[in-house]
């Protein structure tokens, strides 16, 4: 990776066909050999602009290895996000979203050049800023990754006060679960909380004989009932679904009930459907009262 100081500002001129240079923003050029990543853009234009702007929310996420852009949004250079200190001056271009906000020291730390949030503020911020069951997929990606705790995030909310947003956070810390292992399976969790139903236990691994064998995404394991999602992405191959089939099919010969969610199953009349499968499978067919 570049060291940052190679991005230089050609403010009059573009760089000719056979340039050792490639534009990497405005008025922005690296060598033509730099990577074109996320953290190159974001290197080249800290490297060209006033000190004091930081890489925040989804940038900053992005830097941390979270991904959390939407998906009309990952065949495209998402603009990047910083902020700058309270009446200083923000970065102007046409692909930075630049903002003005308070950040404690204790909220910054150095990766490669580049100044961002540390990963317990990132949550922070994207808790309040990303729509709910994304923010919730990102509290649950930086728990598991970087360590971040419940505890972590409600020791910074008294500094959120106020703050537009924070009404979600505060309820989404209570959710996070470093166990989640997709921002699906989080989506899947908020869901089935939203329904109304008791949270699911992420990755259980099954038993057969004294062996842990098949393990579930999301499992009651008393009512011996699983929740699953079939994304494109892992479920398309032939071998994957024959795969998947055998391991539902011994587990429901154990007792199991698969409840399994697919891509569109989100929408307001399917995630009715399977969340109200999901409410009868958990409902208990036996009752110690006689009458």
């Amino acid at each position: 990776m570049s060291n940052p100081s190679s991005a230089v500002v050609i403010p009059f001129r573009r760089p000719d066909r056979n340039s050792r240079l490639r534009r990497i923003s405005h008025g922005v050029y690296v060598p033509a050999t730099d990577p074109e990543t996320l953290m190159a853009r974001a290197r080249a234009i800290v490297a060209n602009s006033r000190r004091g702007n930081v890489a925040v929310d989804r940038t900053a996420g992005w830097l941390h290895g979270i991904d959390t852009y939407g998906w009309s949004e990952a065949h495209d250079d998402p603009p990047l996000e910083f902020c700058a200190p309270p009446g200083g001056p923000r970065i102007e271009r046409s692909d930075v979203r630049g903002r003005n906000r308070t950040l404690h020291p204790s909220d910054l730390m150095e990766l490669h050049g580049v100044t961002l949030t540390t990963p317990v503020r990132t949550a922070l911020d994207l808790g309040c800023v990303l729509r709910r069951r994304e923010a919730l997929a990102a509290l649950d990606s930086f728990a598991r990754l970087h360590g971040v705790t419940a505890s972590d995030m409600r020791a910074n909310l008294p500094r959120f006060r106020g703050r537009r947003g924070v009404v979600q956070l505060r309820e989404l810390i209570d959710y996070m679960d470093p166990r989640s292992e997709s921002p699906r399976e989080s989506w899947l969790r908020l869901a089935i909380i939203d329904a109304g139903l008791p949270a699911p236990e992420p990755q259980v691994w099954i038993p057969i004989g004294d062996e842990p064998t098949y393990r579930l995404d999301l499992a009651y394991r008393l009512a011996r009932v699983a929740v699953e999602y079939d994304s494109t992405e892992f479920h398309s191959t032939v071998e994957q679904r024959v795969r998947d089939e055998r391991r539902r099919r011994d587990l429901e010969a154990l007792g199991w009930t698969f409840i399994v969610v697919k891509e569109g199953d989100f929408q307001p009349q399917r995630l009715d459907e399977w969340t109200t499968r999901l409410r009868t499978a958990l409902a208990s067919t036996y009752s110690s009262r006689r009458w």
